[in-house]
């Protein structure tokens, strides 16, 4: 199995061989993507578009160990630069609850998930855009901060704080 760096230098002498990255970041561009806009076809024409200039700039690529951030950086830009009156959406649509054949179970869970989309669809936008990241582009602590420009200590305390707010509301909720 080829590592990252040689799949890039592959790819970068041929462009055929860029196929092993897009089958590698595919799914989960696609996700980010959809968490983002919620419908399956924009996210589908922005995932194309991100790969397209991708391919585009490839040539001029320094890996430097962050590959993501930078593909991530593009899919942003394509996001941004297409919704931009858009809101930032909840994280529900690209993840989803493990199956329960419990019924009571079910509907706790139901529960506290609807409680947690509504908490996260309060969040500011750079706060949902962290867990987004994270959770749905399952990006690296430090590809997010090579993709924000911060550190990769305020990314990681950014989230946890995040997360740790969003634990305590539910905990307040469901007392």
């Amino acid at each position: 199995m080829q590592s990252e760096a040689q799949l890039i230098a592959a790819a970068q002498q041929d462009l055929a061989a860029f196929d092993a990255l897009y089958t590698a970041y595919a799914p989960r561009v696609f996700g980010y993507l959809y968490s983002r806009v919620r419908v399956h076809s924009e996210a589908e024409e922005l995932t194309a578009q991100t790969f397209l200039a991708a391919l585009e700039q490839l040539p001029r690529y320094k890996h430097k160990g962050h590959f993501a951030a930078w593909l991530f950086a593009i899919a942003r830009n394509k996001a941004v630069n297409t919704f931009r009156s858009r809101p930032m959406e909840d994280l529900d649509a690209a993840r989803q609850i493990a199956q329960d054949t419990d019924v009571l179970l079910d509907v706790a869970q139901s529960e506290q998930l609807d409680a947690l989309r509504t908490h996260i669809a309060a969040l500011p936008d750079d706060q949902a855009e962290l867990l987004q990241l994270r959770f749905v582009a399952d990006l690296s602590f430090a590809d997010i901060a090579e993709l924000l420009g911060r550190t990769e200590g305020a990314v990681k305390k950014s989230v946890y704080r995040c997360l740790d707010r969003l634990q305590r509301q539910l905990e307040v909720e469901h007392v």
